[in-house]
């Protein structure tokens, strides 16, 4: 992972599999590509900020992504989102649509997430990395292992949390969780599935799921503060 540092508060849930051979090629690899002169999103620095900026006991929501944007200047670090300046993509686009719907939320005049996330929003891509211009040319080098244990120190916590499911990936991510795999009532938690918001499938059901309304519920109903999804 280059130089990127585990934040203390997930270091624990995260200290087996960052252990692994698997892991440790991971960063050499990273490095490697780098060296050879390709150019990596998010920039060092930046390739944890879902976990920095979300602590795993304060963690209410997961949105599961997939990998980072793959253009100039668009990755963050935080799934879907985009820093304030950079115009929203459209799967983004297609997420304040339904936020507005949903929740009556006007559209907001950015693509930060940022939030969210410091709300309890944990918005993780199953990959972390990315080659500029090459969308999934990072995946199957070692961050599933990673942020598949994200998901399952979420998951393995007593604490009802909500896990927005968004496309086939996400949910087959998930289905690989212990207590998230059979859904409830074996797992105190909320399992929110739809098509995903990418122009191409968000009219198969993503439209009208109200993913935001009904994860406030669940944490309303289970004592916990919801999320105020304005930006």
């Amino acid at each position: 992972m280059g130089c990127e540092a585990i934040p203390e508060s997930w270091r624990e849930a995260l200290e087996p599999v960052l252990a692994t051979p698997e892991a440790r090629r991971l960063g050499g690899w990273l490095r490697a590509e780098e060296t050879a002169g390709r150019t990596v999103y998010p920039p060092r620095g930046s390739r944890l900020r879902a976990l920095e900026l979300t602590p795993l006991d304060g963690v209410k929501v997961v949105i599961l992504g997939q990998d980072p944007y793959h253009g100039p200047g668009q990755a963050m670090g935080l799934c879907f989102s985009v820093p304030t300046g950079v115009p929203p993509p459209p799967s983004l686009a297609n997420i304040y649509r339904e936020l507005a719907a949903d929740c009556g939320i006007a559209r907001p005049a950015h693509g930060d997430l940022s939030g969210w996330a410091r709300q309890g929003v944990l918005l993780l891509n199953t990959c972390l990395t990315v080659e500029a211009g090459k969308a999934g040319s990072h995946a199957g080098r070692g961050w599933e292992a990673i942020t598949d244990a994200c998901v399952a120190a979420v998951a393995a916590r007593d604490e009802p949390s909500v896990f927005i499911l968004w496309g086939g990936h996400a949910q087959a991510r998930a289905a690989r969780i212990a207590r998230l795999a059979d859904g409830p009532p074996q797992t105190p938690h909320c399992l929110i599935r739809s098509p995903h918001p990418s122009p191409l499938s968000a009219h198969r059901g993503f439209f009208g799921s109200r993913p935001f309304s009904r994860a406030n519920i669940f944490l309303e109903r289970h004592g916990r503060t919801p999320i105020d999804w304005r930006l």
